[in-house]
């Protein structure tokens, strides 16, 4: 199969059918779209039978060589809680090593995500480690978990037609970081030491937890993070959760000067390339939430309108197209060059 997620007809033909969901508690059904699962705490269970409470978890797996790899995979989790309304708690982590590498590195590794977590106010509760020699590349494994009451859930299949879409963060920013720290040799001799210190030091605004806190509060409808395959592929998602269309205006997309002349030297297209931290919303009132996102001090932009019917538009000046099924993430495609 080809590398990266893979497609909706198997997820439906090999995966989906394979599953028998039947009980009430559980609160998303398996997914393409979905990376969270929930389920309700029994009635007994609960302090308060008038309101339940849900647990939520979710994961989230990175590999590559640099040593701070593991952060990107607890960024995308946390995010990806809040997303749906949680509070995040903790994150378990497993990490599989290669047969070449050394202590040290491990340390430096659970350093880094030590921090990313300590800023996000959340406890690493569990690490499990182990040298593989099935592995090419150190992978890291983080499962956040957290809790919310079932009365404050958002879910991405809450876009309504007439909404209007709002973009929060900058799209292939995270796969842009994640290609730095695996070329920062190489990145060095093409760039100047200040654009690969600003662009090293953008790696905080992966973490969304503020913003999406702010757009709860302001009464987003759907909120959606963009994952592998880009934002083409979140906008694809955003509509097939929903059932519905989109036209989207593709010059309101928010790209770092960084990301894109990282994407031109090695030839990668920087809306189809992981997303970590760019999130996907919808509003009644577009404006007003770019407002309340710009108040937190996150990149926020309004990108277009949600439609009854199912063509899913992307407008780029005077020109017009179709947004296509999800496409191989470019980081997946950039490493399998590498």
């Amino acid at each position: 199969m080809k590398v990266g997620n893979i497609s909706q007809t198997v997820w439906n033909r090999s995966v989906c059918r394979q599953l028998h969901i039947e009980e009430d508690e559980i609160l998303f059904p398996p997914s393409l779209e979905e990376p969270c699962s929930a389920f309700c705490l029994p009635a007994e269970q609960e302090k308060s039978k008038k309101r339940k409470r849900v647990v939520i978890y979710t994961n989230a797996e990175v590999f590559g060589d640099a040593v701070n790899v593991g952060n990107f995979a607890i960024y995308r989790a946390l995010n990806d809680l809040a997303v749906r309304g949680a509070c995040p708690v903790s994150v378990s982590l497993r990490i599989l090593l290669t047969p070449s590498i050394v202590e040290e590195r491990l340390k430096e590794m659970i350093v880094c995500m030590e921090a990313v977590c300590q800023t996000a106010g959340v406890s690493i509760t569990g690490v499990k480690a182990e040298v593989s020699p099935a592995v090419t590349y150190p992978i890291v494994f983080a499962v956040a978990a957290g809790y919310m009451g079932a009365e404050s859930m958002t879910r991405a299949s809450e876009a309504l037609p007439g909404q209007e879409l709002v973009l929060c963060g900058y799209a292939g920013l995270e796969g842009t970081l994640r290609i730095l720290a695996e070329q920062k040799d190489e990145l060095a001799k093409r760039f100047v030491p200040a654009f690969i210190r600003k662009t090293k030091e953008l790696e905080n605004q992966l973490a969304a937890l503020d913003a999406i806190a702010a757009a709860r509060c302001a009464g987003a409808s759907a909120i959606h993070q963009v994952g592998q395959g880009g934002i083409f592929a979140a906008l694809w998602e955003l509509g097939e959760a929903s059932k519905v269309g989109m036209d989207v205006d593709m010059l309101k997309l928010s790209v770092r000067q960084e990301t894109i002349e990282i994407c031109e030297y090695y030839g990668v297209n920087p809306y189809q390339l992981t997303s970590a931290g760019c999130i996907l919303m919808t509003s009644n009132d577009g404006d007003s939430l770019v407002k309340t996102l710009e108040g937190v001090g996150a990149r926020a932009t309004r990108l277009g309108v949600i439609r009854h019917k199912k063509a899913r538009v992307i407008t780029s000046k005077t020109e017009q197209r179709y947004l296509d099924r999800p496409a191989p993430d470019e980081l997946m495609l950039w490493w399998e060059r590498e």
